[in-house]
């Protein structure tokens, strides 16, 4: 018998319960080698490592007993980073201690104190909780610690990046010193080595799969689209694949929002999890995923976190993940005790590159392909649908609807309604733009075979003394242009923009008058030199060369940013210009950080 080392009411629980053989992790925790020692466990999501610690702490419970004691005081505490995490757990250890009788108590935020101080007073054998509720029970005192046996940290690495590290600090430090300590975790950054050694003594390290076989139940796919059509991509995707249950991912609480009103309208069944439902509406939420009344969950990271849906077949990520171990934690929601699923990472093209190196931090290979068309879903559900039908023993009701059928309607006709009906109950999927780097060269080639654009027939190109290196921007370079070319931003046609110097092409009609617009305002103080740079073609970038150099940066300014006092500054008091309060103090300044966003919760 697999189990045959562990009580024989935990064996039977477990083995009622249709496992036969177990798991990778599951084998190691009840090994001889683990009895009775601190276990440092790392090993992919969807791997039954909930099981896994019920399974390790079970004699450690009992202590040689047939049975668990009368409920008391605690004896193991099991600390989860999310609610529903922690409630997922609660219910996993309920049905595997049933034969002995074990009282699972909760302790998690969101959830009604009192009843949490009312549980934990009639006494219980094992209590899961978050570490914030968990904290202020022991500060009320209404948790007391003398009494444990075991603590387990389950996604411990993920309760350190949400910053409880000084609460686990303080909840370990009040339990035994005596205690088995357990952590649990699918990644084991250097954080979680530091806290293991000072926790945990002679803990045995168990690693159940390499970083590249925790990968190999799940297949990934890589999309690059068009930055306005990412939700028109997960539409498609979704349609694609009509996956039974699938979880979208996004970095913060309004692309939450945003994504499923789009999903909504398009005729998705879709619920959301994020940080700012009560308990109630997520509980609601994950209850419509599990009954099938919901097929897509769009989420966040932390919201996320922890959750077993069974039946979740696809995972995309509308944005993408911030670094690799979010990137696996996010793509284990499928995959999952051994399940197949299937992870699409949606990232827009100026970001493909970024996309490839987060895959190669995670060991993961993803195909690269495009986005489905509506011809390649159209074609899917005709396949769904031939693989769908089958006759099977039909009652004798639908057979008389059948024949009255035949006599008004041809046997096409009826498929052919059938047909109609089933696809109207289907989203439509989405046209998308041909946005990747290789179509828009093609269509810049075919513009530049079509000729300039009309009034830019014959032209001639000017110089400016400032580049790349200056920040040269054409937001702020066109303004500076008509100001002093005395033109209007239709008559300036090409900007290249080089490490040194920028070269435009104005109209050759109006060239003498824009070069007479510049003699009258070579004066003006911004150290801006602009002159024609004759009709030869624009050189490559390697060989431009800015024979006076960049001028200096504080030269570079507009009069708007000069400071009181300054020829041409603005004058005293706050600006409501770039220049004041909260803007750009340069033009190299940044206003927006477009790579550094931070997912909510």
């Amino acid at each position: 018998m697999p189990f045959s080392s562990l009580p024989r009411p935990v064996a039977e629980a477990i083995t009622e319960r249709g496992y036969t053989e177990p798991t990778p992790v599951q084998a190691q925790v009840i090994a001889a080698e683990a009895h009775d020692r601190d276990l440092l466990v790392s090993a992919q999501t969807g791997s039954g490592k909930t099981v896994a610690y019920g399974l390790a702490i079970a004699e450690t419970l009992l202590q040689g007993a047939e049975a668990l004691p009368r409920p008391g005081e605690p004896l193991a505490l099991i600390i989860a980073p999310t609610r529903e995490l922690a409630l997922q757990v609660q219910r996993e250890l309920q049905w595997l201690y049933a034969k002995l009788g074990a009282r699972v108590a909760s302790c998690v935020g969101g959830m009604n104190v009192r009843v949490e101080q009312r549980a934990l007073s009639y006494g219980c054998h094992i209590v899961v909780g978050t570490p914030g509720r968990l904290k202020d029970h022991l500060e009320r005192g209404t948790l007391q610690p003398g009494s444990l046996r075991a603590v387990i940290l389950d996604e411990a690495d993920e309760m350190l990046d949400l910053g409880f590290r000084e609460d686990l600090e303080e909840i370990l430090d009040l339990t035994p010193p005596e205690r088995r300590t357990l952590l649990f975790s699918a990644t084991m950054p250097k954080p979680i080595a530091m806290m293991a050694k000072r926790y945990q003594r002679d803990a045995l390290r168990i690693e159940t799969t390499s970083a590249r076989e925790a990968h190999a139940d799940i297949d990934y796919r890589a999309m690059a689209v068009a930055p306005a059509d990412i939700q028109n991509a997960v539409v498609n995707v979704l349609r694609f694949h009509e996956a039974k249950g699938a979880m979208v991912f996004c970095a913060t609480r309004e692309n939450v929002r945003r994504l499923s009103a789009t999903l909504t309208e398009r005729g998705f069944s879709a619920v959301t999890l994020s940080g700012e439902l009560s308990q109630n509406e997520r509980n609601h939420a994950l209850q419509a995923l599990r009954d099938r009344r919901a097929r897509v969950c769009i989420a966040t990271d932390v919201a996320a976190r922890g959750i077993d849906l069974p039946g979740l077949e696809l995972v995309i990520h509308a944005e993408l993940p911030i670094n690799p171990e979010t990137l696996q934690h996010r793509s284990g929601r499928t995959g999952r005790a051994g399940k197949k699923g299937t992870c699409v990472l949606i990232t827009p093209y100026q970001r493909r590159r970024h996309a490839e190196r987060l895959l190669r931090a995670a060991n993961v290979n993803a195909t690269w392909e495009p986005v489905p068309t509506p011809d390649a879903i159209y074609a899917r559900d005709q396949e769904r649908l031939m693989e769908s039908l089958s006759v099977g023993e039909v009652a004798e009701e639908d057979l008389e609807v059948a024949r009255k059928l035949l006599e008004t309607m041809s046997a096409e006709q009826i498929a052919a309604a059938f047909v109609r009906t089933q696809r109207q109950s289907l989203p439509a999927p989405e046209e998308l733009i041909d946005a990747s780097p290789m179509a828009r060269g093609d269509r810049e080639q075919a513009t530049r075979e079509q000729g300039p654009r009309p009034g830019f027939e014959d032209t001639v190109w000017f110089r400016m003394n400032i580049g790349r290196g200056q920040n040269a921007d054409p937001r702020w370079l066109l303004p500076l242009l008509c100001r002093r070319g005395h033109i209007t931003k239709r008559d300036v046609g090409a900007i290249r923009i080089f490490q040194t110097e920028t070269r435009f092409e104005i109209p050759r009609t109006i060239a003498n008058k824009f070069v007479d617009a510049l003699k009258r305002t070579s004066g003006e103080d911004d150290g801006v030199i602009i002159e024609p740079a004759g009709d030869a073609p624009t050189p490559p970038v390697g060989q431009l060369r800015d024979r006076r150099g960049p001028p200096p940066r504080t030269q570079l300014r507009p009069n708007y940013e000069r400071g009181p006092g300054e020829p041409g500054g603005a004058p005293r008091g706050p600006s409501r210009g770039p220049g004041g309060p909260g803007g750009p103090k340069r033009y190299g300044a940044k206003p927006f950080n477009k790579g550094g966003r931070k997912p909510g919760a």
